[in-house]
């Protein structure tokens, strides 16, 4: 006869909670990465007007697809501080392959069955009433997005990984210490890391980015550098809050007293 472990009710009641809540922190974060990467730089959204800066050379301009970006970052911090580091970059892994699936998608999408004025572009030309095809909205969201995920992946496995990184360097010099301290200087560096990354990258892998070009284009790309991390920036400022919060019920909620990576 084997003897089998035994488990108390509570325990089970803990490991219960913990795989459902991992399982609703790395949904949002997956979901969160692939919306962004979709409609990443579909649309740019200027917002110097409700900054006061009308009339002002400068300009206040985000990607859609920065809007959803911050909360991937909380997400991986509540991973890393309830589950522990390994757990935190298998999630960012799991994002790496899947942003290859959404692109496979993409490609086979286009490929099956393409429509009459599908350009070498991989875009749809207008008709000679110059009305929009059908389809146009599914070719110019693909080559969009075939731009803008392969620069986003190459600095999103960058960003991740050094805001795990720096999460769990800063947690152990201060010994569990100072949640406020990891929490937002992880965050603030690798998110600095992808802004730069991901507007250079864009800029010479595919012509989506807002760029003027009759002017200097170096001012609008810090331009577009600084709008994208001063909006992360604000909102990593703003979760540190939500973060503390959530922790501490969180831990107490899936009893957790200490995290083993």
């Amino acid at each position: 006869m084997f003897n089998l472990p035994t488990y108390r009710d509570d325990e089970v009641k803990y490991a219960k909670r913990q795989e459902r809540v991992f399982l609703l922190l790395s949904g949002i974060f997956l979901g969160s990465l692939v919306m962004l990467n979709i409609l990443g730089t579909s649309r740019f959204i200027n917002l110097s007007d409700w900054l006061g800066l009308t009339g002002s050379e400068l300009q206040f301009v985000i990607a859609v697809g920065v809007l959803p970006y911050p909360i991937t970052f909380l997400c991986t911090d509540f991973i890393s501080e309830l589950y522990g580091r390994k757990r935190a970059n298998f999630v960012v892994w799991i994002g790496f392959v899947l942003n290859l699936w959404v692109l496979a998608i993409l490609w086979i999408g286009g490929e099956l069955n393409p429509p009459q004025g599908l350009q070498e572009s991989g875009l749809m030309g207008l008709t000679e009433e110059h009305q929009i095809p059908a389809e146009y909205s599914f070719y110019y969201i693909r080559h969009l997005a075939f731009g803008a995920t392969a620069a986003s992946m190459i600095a999103y496995l960058t960003a991740q990984f050094i805001d795990v990184h720096v999460f769990h360097w800063l947690k152990k010099r201060t010994q569990g210490k100072k949640m406020w301290l990891r929490n937002n200087v992880s965050t603030l560096t690798s998110q600095l890391v992808d802004s730069v990354a991901v507007i250079l990258i864009t800029y010479w892998f595919t012509p989506a980015l807002p760029i003027d070009t009759e002017s200097a284009i170096i001012p609008q790309l810090v331009m577009l550098i600084l709008s994208g991390y001063l909006f992360k920036f604000i909102v990593a400022l703003l979760d540190t809050i939500p973060f503390y919060i959530g922790t501490k019920y969180l831990k107490k909620y899936l009893g957790v007293t200490e995290v083993i990576d």
